[in-house]
């Protein structure tokens, strides 16, 4: 039979202190799983530390308050209107880490109202989705790895940089052309895939062998950049 206590007011409380601290653990075990399903699915420049923290924060706090309006629907506009005055103002870099907070949201109420079973399979499936979409590339319309830039100088031979990289990459595309002020040398941008045989390395040196090249920077794109 289930224990059933009474807060210092003398309100019922619906939740015994075994299914309080069982609820708490399974919602911070469950923020942990989605934050490291975020760190481990990130791709890009924008990771953040404290985003993944949050997730965790995010589920344990959710987790309790469902507990603390437990069935009255006083306590839930009462917690309305104490929510409403405070401001959100962090803007998301990424529009995906949205999601990861909603699922932080969903299932740590699935936790905090005891639906260990919906907070098990939710779990699940936000995983299995998150890791089947990040493996598969989708939405992207190519894979992109490396982002090169380098400095050409026009009195040399034009085709000199043109065969440096059709020599090292499977695929190129000019992203951007910029003439120094000179007149005298181009900045050039690709967005380039390497041959499977070659790493960075090897583009880098073919390209620094290269007559009128100089100022080669190659940068990891690992996918985050779409055209």
């Amino acid at each position: 039979m289930e224990n059933i206590s009474l807060n210092p007011e003398g309100n019922l409380l619906t939740y015994s202190n075994v299914e309080i601290t069982t609820n708490l653990i399974i919602a911070v075990v469950i923020g942990l799983i989605i934050a490291a399903i975020y760190r481990s699915t990130h791709k890009g420049l924008s990771y953040s530390q404290s985003f993944s923290q949050t997730i965790v924060f995010v589920a344990l706090i959710v987790a309790i308050v469902m507990m603390v309006i437990g069935g009255s629907l006083a306590r839930a506009f009462a917690l309305v209107g104490a929510l409403s005055i405070i401001r959100f103002r962090t803007v998301l870099k990424d529009t995906k880490d949205m999601a990861f907070i909603f699922a932080a949201l969903a299932l740590g109420m699935a936790a905090g109202t005891s639906n260990y079973f919906l907070a098990a399979i939710g779990t699940l499936s936000v995983s299995l989705l998150a890791y089947l979409l990040a493996l598969s590339n989708f939405g992207s319309v190519y894979k992109s790895e490396f982002i090169l830039r380098f400095r050409f100088d026009r009195n040399s031979d034009s085709q000199t940089y043109l065969e440096a990289i059709n020599e090292a990459c499977k695929r190129s595309n000019l992203l951007h052309m910029e003439p120094a002020g000179d007149n005298e040398s181009l900045g050039l941008t690709y967005d380039v895939t390497l041959n499977d045989d070659l790493n960075a390395s090897d583009l880098t040196l073919n390209l620094g062998r290269a007559e009128g090249i100089s100022e080669v920077v190659l940068i990891a794109a690992k996918n985050d950049i779409d055209y």
